[in-house]
């Protein structure tokens, strides 16, 4: 392939997946399915349903529908299984020098069912903003996309493109930054921020009327950050806190009794499931979401298993995307057989926690925190991996399913118009060959994806994985 020919696949790729869908404003008809509703886990069978513009117009029985909203296409559902669309609660569109290599794979999430992701900041802020809106426009192929732009961190922190503050002067300029660019939440880490000024964060994003997510510093409790407005805990590990006395490992450590190192290793080693019981049942009550990010931690812990090196996945990823993959297979290069057991070990005991959480009333949302600099977390894959760790862990499929659907939806105060099958609602929608309500793996057998209205059968989805694959191929050469 020479070079003119691989660049002018790359365009097409990047640029012409509206030749796929069905994009007119047609009224559509599909029929012959069953639908599942995600908040019962009941099953309207034989069912239709009305699709004008991008909205669900009318939902019930064929002849009825037919002749109340005579429709120019009508589709036979083949008595297949329609779900909402899945939502991808972590993500990161990362990489300064890899704008076309994130743009490409922005429709492999639809190919895989997922019509809505969350972007959880990254160098690439302003950039995913500029697609969440071209996306919401439709002149981009893509899931819809919630941003928080760029996170707040402190002074020299190791990612790039943060919001850097060391005051609360600093705080306020770039909370006035993230109002400017209209981000949907706001994101805050905690790599060389100092817990009284991320709590002072946390406070001042959400007076400001934000939805607030995070990770958790050693010098912060939970209970403190979720008091002061912490709607999400990013990483389920964070929760692993709560079977230690949170408060007396924070006070060690400020007063220098412990290292950071140390109070992670403390956690690590005398926790209690009954306190962290005790603690699930407190932040359930409290309207706490967690969104677990597991795919990550098994991929890195079993390493030693699966190198992944010959993953079917990576045909879709260029080779500048997964240069990244190095840096955290480098840091593990040293560690010992006993490391690597502890690294397992803890995979394991946080999946475990997943149905405790359930239980308690937290709110679990599904997210793989699929990113460059997140080795083997591949987009859109990852997610569909992260479900089937759920499985794993006792979730039963309605609950499954309400952790990538309704509870994304819930989330962002959207539930009146996302996150479910009904009239009136966006048509984010996919129909499946089987019912995931049995197995949950069903979500890997896609008939057909809607995207606001737009239809996309199985020819079009492959289509769009055939172009995201011949751009990887063409950016590719074009770098050599």
């Amino acid at each position: 392939m020479n070079r003119t020919i691989s660049l002018l696949i790359a365009f097409l790729s990047i640029h012409n997946y509206v030749l796929f869908g069905q994009l007119t404003n047609e009224r559509l008809l599909l029929h012959n399915i069953n639908i599942i509703d995600v908040v019962d886990g009941s099953v309207k069978k034989n069912a239709s349903l009305v699709i004008e513009g991008p909205n669900i117009l009318s939902i019930g029985k064929l002849e009825t529908q037919k002749k109340k909203f005579p429709a120019s296409r009508i589709i036979n559902g083949e008595n297949k299984y329609l779900i909402p669309g899945l939502w991808d609660m972590h993500i990161h569109l990362e990489g300064a020098d890899l704008v076309p290599d994130n743009k490409a794979l922005l429709p492999l999430f639809l190919a895989y069912g997922i019509t809505t992701v969350r972007d959880c900041a990254s160098d690439l802020g302003e950039q995913v903003l500029k697609w969440r809106n071209e996306i919401k426009h439709d002149s981009l192929v893509g899931p819809t996309i919630f941003t928080a732009g760029k996170k707040l961190e402190g002074k020299n922190s190791i990612w790039k493109g943060d919001l850097e503050i060391a005051t609360e002067e600093e705080l306020a300029q770039m909370l006035n930054l993230l109002d400017q660019y209209k981000v949907d939440f706001v994101k805050i880490t905690e790599n060389t921020l100092p817990g009284d000024l991320f709590l002072k964060s946390v406070q001042a994003a959400k007076a400001r009327g934000y939805r607030v997510s995070g990770h958790v510093p050693y010098d912060l409790t939970i209970s403190e950050l979720v008091s002061a407005g912490f709607t999400s805990i990013e990483h389920a590990s964070y929760m692993l806190r709560l079977g230690s006395d949170e408060e007396k490992i924070k006070q060690d450590l400020l007063s220098g009794q412990l290292t950071k190192t140390e109070a992670g290793q403390t956690y690590a080693k005398d926790f209690d499931q009954a306190r962290a019981l005790r603690a699930y049942e407190k932040l359930g009550k409290q309207g706490l979401f967690v969104c677990p990010t597991l795919i990550g931690s098994r991929q890195l812990s079993y390493l030693d298993v699966n190198n992944h090196e010959q993953d079917d996945f990576l045909k879709y990823l260029t080779l500048r995307y997964t240069s990244n993959y190095a840096w955290r297979i480098n840091r593990m290069a040293n560690e010992t057989a006993e490391q690597r057991n502890q690294r397992k070990d803890n995979y394991e005991l946080v999946k475990k926690q997943l149905p405790y959480l359930q239980k308690a009333g937290i709110k679990i949302i599904a997210g793989s925190d699929a990113a460059a600099l997140n080795t083997y977390v591949y987009p859109a894959e990852s997610l569909i991996d992260e479900l089937m760790i759920f499985n794993e862990a006792g979730l039963t499929p309605l609950e499954i399913l309400q952790a990538a659907t309704v509870n994304g939806a819930r989330y962002f105060g959207q539930f009146d118009t996302m996150g479910s099958v009904a009239e009136g609602k966006v048509a984010d929608l996919v129909l499946l060959d089987k019912n995931p309500l049995l197995d949950i793996g069903a979500v890997k057998n896609i008939f057909s994806v809607i995207k606001k209205g737009r239809y996309y059968d199985r020819a079009a989805l492959d289509e769009m994985l055939t172009k995201v694959q011949q751009t990887k191929i063409s950016l590719d050469l074009e770098r050599k």
